[in-house]
């Protein structure tokens, strides 16, 4: 099970001094779990359709150049929004036939570099698909192809929102995509297509954490419809391709990773039966729901006191590693565990108490009146379910440094064997990034 390979890889960090008052928070990543994810990603899809599936991994959700070469070599493309996150898609050796473009603001330059190496962009909007107009015919020129990449348009479906607003991105005023329920929009967008042979995908992406699956299939049920319309009104199969976006839920509630990709491929077929005929290629973009399950954050306690007769212990997790939780803990709550300095699990009678980061604001706090047993100075917290976005998005409040982030495997005899996947910031490189080299800049008349 995912939690006894979790338990073996928590003390073997410990034992290894991967975690240590040198290196006192540390990032794990599940490699067996990983692959059991995109494994099941690439099953769900196969069993629901004859047509060829790209899942290009949204390589938002961690950009680190390791997990996209595992992901790659499991089958799986990368979806990327900026040119470092092409940068990392290539230097993980992700050849462009499977490498997606998606940004709603993607500069002339990324446009360019995209037609030259031949990666897939989708155009957000009219006046970006202008822009497109003169650099797909000048690229074509070039390699005398139709065009150099598939090119899409973005859609934005207008189906409703989940419980994350930030998260929602098909809402009647999403900055993502062409509404397509705005007036005259249907019509512009049959009229774009037809004006431009080159077209030939549409993309859609209703949104992620806080999405409802049926509300995510409405979405890709109207883009399908506009599909067959467009395809109907070109006299042929101009629409060949079809980028359903990502954005599978994860539950972080306990260990059961619900939904399941199955589950969602079934609901999409029911609802959507023409775009599993074969008559459409597909594109997926999932990226939490397929490392969220497989991260774990550790953190030794430092101290613990009480104040207003509350226990808080303080350690060094904190907002540098869960912003979003810290920022917003009704939205992105995290389960907490906990282990002795020994890295075994913590045993106890269960007392409410604050989990509390190292920086320097009161609401820097991965946990508030958790039921844990006692923690101690030396023990260690895990913060669960975070290996998509925690530990691959710092931020650096109080300049903290990055944790290292290793990945695990465990052994058939129970060793672990860790593998670096980032070597953690030293302060000399925290001195470096924030303009070291300049120090004198300033001074300068």
């Amino acid at each position: 099970m995912a939690y006894d390979r979790r338990d073996q890889a928590v003390r073997a960090a410990v034992e290894h001094a991967l975690l240590s008052e040198s290196e006192p928070v540390v990032a794990l990543l599940d490699t067996a779990g990983v692959r059991a994810s995109a494994a099941a990603l690439r099953t769900a899809f196969a069993e629901v359709t004859r047509a060829p599936v790209l899942h290009a991994f949204a390589v938002k959700a961690s950009p680190l150049v390791p997990v996209l070469r595992l992901l790659y070599e499991e089958g799986l493309g990368a979806e990327v929004a900026s040119p470092g996150e092409l940068a990392l898609a290539r230097a993980a050796g992700v050849p462009a036939d499977r490498t997606v473009l998606d940004s709603p603001a993607k500069t002339p330059a990324e446009l360019r570099e995209a037609l030259a190496l031949g990666v897939a962009v989708n155009a957000d909007n009219p006046q970006e698909l202008a822009r497109l107009d003169a650099l797909v015919p000048a690229a074509a020129s070039r390699t005398n192809a139709p065009s150099p990449s598939p090119v899409g348009l973005r859609i934005n479906a207008q189906v409703g929102g989940g419980s994350i607003d930030a998260l929602s991105t098909a809402t009647g005023t999403s900055k993502f995509g062409v509404a397509l329920r705005d007036e005259g929009a249907r019509d512009w967008i049959v009229r774009a297509f037809l004006d431009r042979p080159w077209l030939t995908r549409l993309h859609t992406h209703s949104g992620s954490q806080g999405m409802p699956l049926p509300l995510m299939a409405a979405g890709v049920r109207a883009v399908y419809e506009l599909a067959e319309e467009i395809n109907a009104a070109a006299g042929r199969r101009q629409v060949d391709t079809i980028d359903i976006g990502g954005g599978l839920p994860v539950n972080f509630t306990s260990d059961d990773e619900t939904p399941t990709y199955a589950a969602y491929a079934r609901l999409l077929a029911a609802e959507v039966p023409g775009l599993f005929d074969g008559r459409y290629g597909l594109v997926t973009e999932f990226g939490r729901s397929l490392l969220a399950k497989h991260g774990t954050v550790l953190a030794r306690v430092e101290y613990t006191k009480t104040a207003g007769a509350r226990p808080i212990a303080v350690t060094h997790a904190g907002v540098q590693v869960a912003t979003r939780t810290v920022y917003d803990p009704a939205s992105w709550p995290l389960r907490i565990a906990a282990y002795d300095a020994k890295g075994l699990p913590k045993t106890g009678p269960l007392v409410d108490q604050d989990v509390a980061g190292p920086a320097c604001f009161a609401g820097d706090l991965l946990a508030v009146g958790r039921a844990l047993p006692p923690l101690e100075p030396g023990d260690v917290v895990a913060a669960l379910d975070t290996g998509a976005y925690y530990f691959a998005h710092h931020y650096a409040y109080n300049s903290l440094p990055r944790p290292g982030v290793y990945g695990f495997v465990t052994r058939p005899d129970g060793t672990v064997r860790f593998a670096t996947v980032r070597a953690p910031q030293r302060p000399a490189d925290i001195v470096a990034e924030s303009g070291g080299e300049h120090r004198d800049a300033l001074l300068r008349e």
